[in-house]
């Protein structure tokens, strides 16, 4: 059959010939595609717990593996997976090296009043089974713009990322430099610390430094917090190196203000996504009026239901058993973005919105508040 446009072409009728002389093709491309893509970036995994590592008195590793064996999805290291469990889920970053894809270790720390990290510390053995996203996430070095020197800033357990990067220097022979500055409150809560100190005495490309707010007598290394002054004593000129910065929510803006005072460029700073806000009431743009205490209407469907003004909608949602896609749980990966029908809501600071997002309503529920009673659709 000739096609319309096929006179405008010079050569168009011996093209399509050749088209039509071609055996049929049977196969499967869509299904095709959907193997490559759930080899590569899966939706689920459901992974065995085969062993369980005490780093510290409040950290432990859990490796995880396929149950029928085989390595995992590939990931970049920094990136994370998001655990489901207890009817919510929370995403830790992958602490193992890419090069071995045999398992991927999850490093989880105590957190007072965690709900789902002590879940997993106090019951998760040898033998149990977890429900895990692919690997995600934006917390990863890139070589074209990140540069072949960097520093990394790390408080508790954002060791864990760092952790991976340190082992994809070592496992993928990686010609590139990495300065660890890790701050930890006492020396026992120095989470991989035989590792990092024999890793950095055999190979040149790496330098770890430990800073400890509550020095035990005997210490004789860097002591107190991260400051402008011991980063500045301890990776001296930061020249324009990328400085990576992972660790509780307070070290984000504290870390802010220490880089920039010493000249860094904001740009030159990536940190990583890390929850919703502690208090969002806190925010500059929280509405004055708002009591954050107060409870307000969320209607989805049929379902209405009252929250407080100061609960994320996403754990607002799952507290009524509705549960929207979720992976970061940081405002970053949009995979919770619902739209807002009717009413008003805060989005914190750390929202990615797009600007199609905000012209249509959407907001990303996991740092997203209900100002005034809303109406939602998921």
């Amino acid at each position: 059959m000739k096609h319309p446009l096929a006179d405008l072409f010079d050569g168009a009728e011996q093209i399509q010939a050749e088209i039509d002389a071609r055996p049929a093709d049977s196969t499967d491309h869509p299904a095709q595609a959907r193997r490559v893509i759930d080899t590569y970036h899966p939706r689920r995994l459901t992974l065995d717990v085969t062993e369980v590592i005490v780093e510290t008195a409040s950290t432990k590793t859990f490796r995880l593996r396929r149950p029928e064996g085989g390595d995992l999805p590939p990931f970049l290291a920094g990136q994370y997976v998001n655990v489901f469990a207890d009817g919510t889920s929370r995403p830790f970053a992958i602490s193992s090296g890419p090069a071995r894809l045999d398992h991927y270790d999850l490093t989880v720390r105590r957190v007072p009043g965690g709900r789902v990290s002590n879940l997993l510390i106090d019951t998760l053995a040898v033998g149990d089974t977890l429900t895990t996203t692919g690997p995600m996430g934006t917390f990863h070095h890139n070589p074209l713009f990140h540069g072949d020197s960097v520093v990394f800033l790390a408080g508790g357990s954002g060791i864990a990322p760092a952790m991976s990067m340190v082992r994809d220097i070592i496992g993928h022979g990686l010609d590139r430099r990495f300065h660890l500055i890790y701050g930890s409150r006492v020396v026992e809560d120095v989470i991989f610390r035989d590792e990092l100190t024999a890793l950095a005495a055999a190979d040149p490309r790496l330098r770890v430094d430990h800073v400890i707010l509550e020095p035990s007598d005997g210490w004789e290394g860097p002591r107190g917090l991260l400051t402008s002054d011991t980063i500045a004593a301890l990776a001296g000129p930061l020249d324009g190196r990328m400085v990576y910065v992972c660790g509780p929510q307070a070290l984000y803006p504290y870390a802010l203000r220490q880089l920039t005072g010493l000249g860094h460029p904001r740009h030159r700073i990536r940190f990583e996504a890390n929850g919703a806000p502690a208090d969002p009431a806190a925010q500059p743009h929280w509405p004055e009026d708002a009591d954050p205490a107060e409870e307000v209407g969320v209607t989805v469907g049929g379902t209405s239901f009252r929250t407080p003004r100061n609960r994320p909608l996403l754990d607002a949602l799952e507290d009524q058993g509705i549960r929207p896609e979720a992976a970061c749980r940081s405002g970053e990966c949009s995979l919770c973005r619902v739209r807002v029908l009717k009413g008003r809501v805060h989005s914190a600071e750390e929202a990615r919105l797009r600007l199609s997002d905000e012209r249509s309503g959407y907001v990303h529920s996991c740092v997203a508040y209900p100002v005034t009673d809303v109406e939602l659709d998921l």
